[in-house]
Parts: structure tokens; C-alpha cells; sequence
């Protein structure tokens, strides 16, 4: 399973930033692409606002 982004991101980049396998692109909310995303969790810990959780 990925993780998947609420509308409750705030589109500062801190997830992306944080992906080691670039699996999270811009946009509003954020995209977790599901193919990549290894479910490691580092997005997840990364988010100010606790916008991310797994799916």
C-alpha cells in the first residue's frame, strides 16, 4: 500500500524533499505515485501538518 496525501497539505515540499525514491510530485494537495512508493514512511514523518498517512 502507498501513502496517500490529504487536501489538509499545505504544498511546502517537505514530503518530496524527504522521498528516497522521488515517488511525490507538486501539486495541490502533493501526489504520492502509488508504483514508486515503497511505504517507508519518511513522508509521513516529514509533514508539518499531518497531512499524510497510509493508505
Amino acid at each position: 500500500m502507498a501513502h496517500k496525501i490529504s487536501n489538509d497539505c499545505i504544498a511546502c515540499g517537505s514530503c518530496a524533499a524527504e522521498c528516497p525514491v522521488e515517488a511525490i510530485s507538486e501539486g495541490t494537495p502533493y501526489v504520492v505515485d502509488a508504483g514508486k512508493c515503497t511505504d517507508c514512511g519518511a513522508c509521513e514523518g516529514a509533514c508539518p501538518v499531518g497531512a499524510i498517512a497510509a493508505e
